[in-house]
């Protein structure tokens, strides 16, 4: 699995965090101050990278978390079907379908896109 283990206080908004096993990027990170028993606990909320779903995680800063490793990589689009595109990776020059979303795209146009365990998204 493309995932690695760090503290939750090593997290900041914008980076990637695992939240029911689904990669979401952070939208706010906050802190609160160790209580009389307890160390110091973060709210994370986050959104799914390809479901858009909202997330929030709730863990002490020294608790351990998985973070996904996403791929950004270059492909071409070789293809345009209604709501999906074929897509050439330009790296490995592997073959793929994917949903097209609300770009608007022809054959030959170079798009960006991240790639996490089969899961694909344009940027």
């Amino acid at each position: 699995m493309a995932k690695q283990q760090t503290e939750v206080r090593e997290l900041d908004e914008g980076s990637y965090v695992l939240i029911e096993d689904t990669p979401c990027k952070i939208t706010s990170y906050s802190t609160a101050k160790p209580g009389k028993h307890g160390s110091a606990k973060a709210r994370i909320d986050a959104e799914g990278v390809f479901d858009g779903q909202k997330r929030s995680l709730s863990q002490p800063v020294d608790a351990k978390v998985w973070v996904p490793i996403i791929n950004r990589k270059q492909g071409q689009v070789i293809d345009v079907r209604s709501d999906e595109i074929q897509v050439m990776d330009l790296e490995t020059y592997d073959n793929f379908v994917m949903k097209a979303g609300d770009e608007d795209l022809s054959a030959d146009d170079e798009i960006e896109f991240l790639e996490f365990e089969g899961q694909r998204k344009i940027v």
